[in-house]
């Protein structure tokens, strides 16, 4: 009888998931696990994709991922045994992570990157798993597959996996430094930065022979990372790199956009020698992009481009274009203002934008819009000078580049 009435007890009030979840909570002989744990889900940025921003329930999902073939929902990642992950076994969460299985044996669509995980050892995913079993449970049922037809077929992502997935482990480079391996295996594994920084065939698979040299995302140009002169980080030094990660800032630009999250969310909360590992690495490179020659400066766009700069953006940027290191970026020194697709550029002048705030640079300048200001010939003229002046040189913006931008960006959220 009173085994009855406990049991019947526990299940009216509800407390038989958080006692089952509470199980599963590491004890502490697993603390350093769940540290361990801890810190690569932030090297693994899982908050971005699994928390809505502004909520208060982290790693509950919801949050729409945008895709080429339609938006994605992210699933709820809590222990909580209907709804989230609590009902998985290990292996079954090992499988999601490191091989893109589900539960059910189908295959999950690569916005979950799976290809990049799979470089993680099977114990660093359980040590993700312990961390996740220490959160508290939340109920929220995710239906994550919002694609279209034919997408939203699952099994189409065998031949996928076929074209684009290498299932595997990190395995050093004997001939590279502790270092510069360290690095390699953050930036391609839990980093996952080829699912933003390489460039996608029409099937979204990763052009391998562009590795990291910049692609278009949800809106924005995600731009060359590699040791590129002109379009790279070819012109930072590594201590540059490694401020501009752990504080969102550094003497040439700042972060904004879906960077300023990974730095709010990741970067910014790595250790430093993961940071210099990352720069070591990004840093041996090398860039093969050839730009085009510089603008003259007596052609239109630019006399009426210098004009607009000095009255509108000089007060921040200087006259020079230099600006103030670590508030203001210099457009003068910037590789993404000589990138080849000016989306992100043309997106910052329409809607303004504003920068990371961090611990380390607890300021987060805003730059203004200026889409109702200016008209697109006038945007597309100051980015044209901005471009090429001061030793720069880069393709002219057009009106219809910001045309096109102004239209998109007018369906999206800042």
């Amino acid at each position: 009888m009173r085994k009855r009435l406990l049991l019947a007890l526990v299940a009216s009030s509800g407390l038989l998931n958080a006692i089952a979840s509470s199980a599963a909570i590491a004890g502490p002989q697993d603390f350093p696990q769940v540290e361990r744990g801890r810190y690569l889900a932030v090297l693994s940025d899982c908050a971005s994709c699994h928390t809505v921003p502004g909520s208060n329930q982290p790693f509950a999902g919801g949050r729409s991922i945008e895709t080429p073939f339609g938006n994605l929902v992210a699933p709820n990642i809590t222990p909580d045994l209907e709804t989230g992950i609590g009902s998985l076994s290990d292996e079954q969460f090992e499988a999601a992570v490191r091989k893109g299985i589900r539960r059910d044996g189908s295959r999950l669509y690569p916005a979950m990157p799976y290809n990049a995980y799979t470089k993680m050892s099977r114990d660093d995913v359980l040590a993700i798993r312990a961390y996740l079993n220490t959160l508290t449970p939340v109920r929220n049922a995710v239906v994550a597959n919002t694609l279209p037809f034919p997408f939203n077929i699952r099994t189409a992502m065998r031949a996928w996996d076929a074209l684009y997935f290498t299932e595997g482990e990190y395995r050093p480079d004997p001939r590279q430094s502790a270092e510069w391996n360290r690095g390699a295996f953050l930036v391609n594994g839990p980093g996952h930065c080829t699912a933003c920084h390489t460039p996608k065939t029409f099937l979204g698979g990763d052009k391998t022979d562009q590795y990291l040299r910049g692609s278009y995302l949800q809106g924005w140009f995600a731009p060359d990372i590699t040791n590129d002169a002109r379009l790279g980080l070819g012109r930072w030094s590594k201590e540059d790199v490694v401020a501009y990660l752990r504080s969102g800032h550094n003497r040439i630009t700042a972060a904004t956009g879906p960077m300023g999250e990974v730095v709010t969310l990741s970067t910014s909360y790595m250790t430093d020698p993961d940071l210099k590992a990352i720069a070591a690495y990004l840093k041996s490179l090398p860039g093969k992009s050839e730009g085009p020659g510089q603008l003259n400066g007596n052609e239109p766009p630019m006399v009426a481009g210098a004009a607009i700069f000095r009255d509108q953006c000089s007060a921040c940027h200087g006259l020079d274009g230099k600006g103030v290191a670590e508030l203001f970026p210099s457009v003068a020194d910037s590789s993404m203002v000589r990138s080849d697709d000016p989306t992100t550029l043309i997106r910052i002048i329409l809607r303004g934008a504003r920068s990371v705030a961090t611990d380390a640079q607890p300021t987060a300048p805003g730059m203004p819009s200026y889409g109702r200001q200016l008209d697109d010939a006038e945007i597309a003229a100051v980015l044209t000078y901005i471009r090429n002046s001061s030793s720069a040189a880069a393709g002219a913006v057009t009106a219809d580049q910001v045309s096109k931008v102004r239209q998109d960006t007018a369906t999206r959220p800042d």
